[in-house]
């Protein structure tokens, strides 16, 4: 069995190591920290695809470079849906999500003054990779909360079944690897 799968991301190729999900199935590991190269590529490449958008919302934290890389590159404000709340926030908004790659539920959460900024405005929910799309589910549910337009569904990857989405915006594909 090979230990690396391979995939183009726009004409990028990578390296990504297999990693066990259950006892039946592994999945290529997409970590884009430390590589700045790709994310750099990748913001750029997905920027091209996107309608016109006013800012970007992304969950923490794999996808918080691309989200800072396309907003220095397109000048638009990009905000984060936590993982907790934090002192800082005032009136947080929170949802619920259970993602492939986690086990449990978890919570993401908007400060509701950020909540405020978004409100009306035309906006890309953004991940990293994109497999049962519960992650993308719920920063949908969020930005319903604020009002928000969501004008595209994007990342780097979509996982397998993900592929055949028709409502998402991705770089490249990586299959569900059975052992």
């Amino acid at each position: 069995m090979d230990k690396y799968y391979t995939v183009d991301i726009a004409g990028k190729k990578r390296d990504l190591l297999r990693c066990p999900l259950n006892e039946h199935l592994d999945i290529a590991g997409f970590i884009m920290f430390g590589d700045v190269d790709i994310t750099i590529h990748a913001a750029t490449e997905l920027l091209k695809r996107l309608p016109e958008f006013d800012c970007i919302l992304t969950p923490e934290a794999k996808s918080i470079p691309l989200a800072y890389e396309m907003s220095r590159q397109s000048g638009k404000k990009y905000f984060v849906a936590r993982k907790k709340a934090k002192l800082y926030m005032k009136s947080p908004v929170t949802v619920k999500v259970q993602s492939i790659t986690t086990s449990g539920i978890q919570t993401l959460i908007m400060d509701g003054v950020d909540g405020e900024e978004i409100k009306g405005k035309r906006v890309v929910l953004l991940d990293d990779v994109i497999s049962t799309g519960e992650s993308i589910r719920a920063l949908q549910e969020l930005a319903d909360k604020f009002g928000c337009k969501v004008v595209a569904r994007a990342a780097v990857l979509a996982e397998g079944d993900a592929a055949n989405r028709d409502d998402i915006v991705f770089l490249g594909t990586i299959p569900l690897i059975e052992r």
